[in-house]
């Protein structure tokens, strides 16, 4: 049989020449512009690139729900029907995008034959019905059943998307769900009516790497079972290593390369492609400046020091005497940051992290320890009982930089003002004085001049993060705490920041605190590393002592869970499942 032939037996869904554009003032943009694909029955089709590439519209236009002002202008989505349904065979093509998108006929194929799991789960699932309650929703959209049996195959679903104890989770709610049983839960939605084509949009980009891998295996074994098709949408290279048969690469709306997976990792050919690979395999490694950076210029002694500190929310006692027990968020954490060192805090979403950094900084109040901080003069000081009038010079030593560089700019504030802000709140710098230094600091962090006057909202993720390492050494400070600094970023533009930061660290004599949930974030810029579960420290040391031989069960949890950016090792790689015995 030709290539040829095999192809047009074994498609499930064919996008032709799909183009969709939004109108703007300026004239039509086309976000998604002249895309061909297919989809095979059993395989896995990840389509990758950087945020604006038009993966998510690609993916929206083909069941029609692109927000507007943006529309579908040309094209097909060939939907091959190949399967038997309760009122016999079925057998034909349907061209998606000649369907109303608000028709009877095209939702009786969304979430039948074509499922979607989206990337935030939360804003997906309805917060006021039962999680039992919309799942069997799905179910009775598409198949004449009764609410009593609906609920029976939802029961079924969330026992097969192994949510824990399914009995008492039908009848919960989200916000009860952790973000991974949520994710579990729009799983089981999209599977309720065994759809033959699966669209999965950045469903682990939320995630931690456990969870991410649990989610990874759960939609991989279903497919096993199935023979479904699956595109998956992503911009990690490694979970794409770990699921993909084939990659379509995205980038300003057209698809630049594809192919199997094993050929594209081994040899790209187009050069964005390349630098999609390089960036990811940059990370691979502990940063070259760095290393060369510790051998001419060594860490010194200890300047922040955590002392079995912990910090509890919602501790009350009532009027009666008793005591209300609140939530442990950090639980005797001790750890010290050199002068010129590099210090990472890794750990899962809910550990501690950012509660430590902020307990460090004393944005929290510490329930109980002590933070020693050694200032420039040499004389240490505890700022666990400082009030807010002590902490004036402890917060410009010790300044922070935001995982959202979207959120944490003010939008109403021109460049100049959001970066020149903590100098004005000093009061030690004139006018024209302030001008001059954010100028400087601009220059410092790689933005031209002119962006003084321009707004945040002009300004991509990578340039915004740069305006926040601005803002935060405009007071010159010693310490900075870089709080998920770069996992709103592309891969790509990550190396560039994290080599932002060691070239500042280099200039100003800086110590960092990185805090994040990405292994290779923290091994490339890190020289030591602390491992917090449960709001506990449970390991610490250099990093690649830690990366390559960890101590603790729940780092070598944390990273056998880590995917590989390299097919080669797909499957080879041991699982360690890490539970806490009490």
């Amino acid at each position: 049989m030709s290539e040829t032939a095999m192809t047009a037996e074994t498609a499930v869904l064919e996008l032709k020449n799909l183009t969709t554009e939004f109108v703007t003032k300026r004239g039509n943009f086309r976000a998604v512009d002249d895309v061909s694909l297919e989809l095979h029955a059993g395989k896995t089709l990840c389509v990758v690139g950087e945020s604006g590439s038009g993966k998510s519209v690609m993916s929206r236009s083909i069941l029609q729900i692109v927000d507007p002002p943006g529309r579908v202008t040309g094209g097909q989505a060939l939907l091959h029907r190949h399967r038997t349904a309760r009122a016999g065979d079925v057998d034909e093509t349907v061209d998606l995008l000649r369907l109303n998108p608000k028709s009877k006929a095209i939702r009786n194929l969304r979430g039948r034959d074509i499922a979607m799991i989206f990337q935030e789960p939360m804003s997906s699932l309805s917060p006021v019905h039962r999680i039992g309650d919309q799942v069997g929703e799905a179910i009775r959209l598409h198949e004449p059943v009764s609410r009593k049996d609906a609920r029976e195959r939802a029961l079924e679903l969330l026992r097969k998307v192994e949510i824990p104890n399914p009995g008492k989770a039908i009848d919960q709610y989200p916000f009860e769900f952790s973000g991974g049983m949520r994710q579990r839960a729009m799983i089981a939605m999209a599977l309720a009516c065994n759809p033959t084509v699966l669209i999965a949009d950045e469903p682990t980009t939320a995630l931690d790497v456990t969870i991410q891998a649990e989610i990874l295996d759960l939609i991989r074994s279903i497919q096993d079972d199935s023979d479904m098709a699956v595109l998956f949408i992503t911009h990690d290279m490694g979970v794409v290593a770990e699921i993909a048969d084939e990659i379509a690469v995205m980038r300003f709306g057209k698809v630049v390369e594809t192919g199997d997976v094993y050929e594209i990792f081994e040899d790209p050919q187009h050069h964005y492609t390349q630098r999609l690979l390089n960036s990811v395999r940059e990370l691979d490694h502990p940063s070259e400046r760095r290393l060369a950076m510790r051998e001419s210029r060594p860490v010194g002694k200890p300047i922040l020091v955590s002392d079995s500190v912990s910090k509890v929310f919602g501790a009350s006692k009532s009027w009666l005497g008793g005591e209300k027990k609140g939530l442990v968020a950090v639980d005797g954490a001790g750890l010290d940051l050199r002068s010129g060192e590099n210090l990472g805090i890794v750990g899962e979403s809910g550990s501690g992290k950012t509660t430590l950094g902020r307990c460090l900084q004393r944005v929290h109040e510490v329930t109980e320890g002590r933070i020693l901080y050694t200032n420039a003069a040499g004389q240490e000081r505890d700022l666990a009982p400082l009030t807010e009038d002590q902490l004036a010079q402890p917060w410009r030593d010790i300044r922070t930089v935001f995982q959202d560089p979207f959120s944490s700019l003010n939008p109403r504030m021109t460049i100049g003002q959001i970066i020149a802000e903590p100098l004005v709140v000093e009061g030690k710098l004139t006018g024209p004085q302030i001008r001059e230094r954010v100028h400087e600091l601009l220059d410092l962090v790689g933005l031209p001049v002119s962006a003084y006057m321009r707004y945040p909202h002009a300004f991509s993720g990578g340039q915004r993060q740069r305006v926040s390492i601005a803002r935060a050494i405009a007071p010159n400070p010693r310490i900075i705490i870089a709080d998920e600094a770069t996992s709103a970023l592309d891969v790509s533009l990550r190396t560039q920041i994290l080599d932002l930061l060691l070239d500042l660290q280099e200039r100003l004599d800086l110590s960092f605190i990185l805090i994040s949930h990405d292994i290779a974030v923290i091994r490339y810029f890190c020289d030591r590393i602390a491992v917090m579960f449960q709001g506990r420290i449970v390991e610490t040391g250099e990093t690649e002592a830690v990366c390559t031989a960890p101590q603790h069960e729940y780092t070598k949890s944390l990273l056998s869970a880590v995917p590989v950016a390299d097919p080669r090792y797909r499957g080879h790689k041991q699982r360690v499942r890490y539970r806490e015995t009490t």
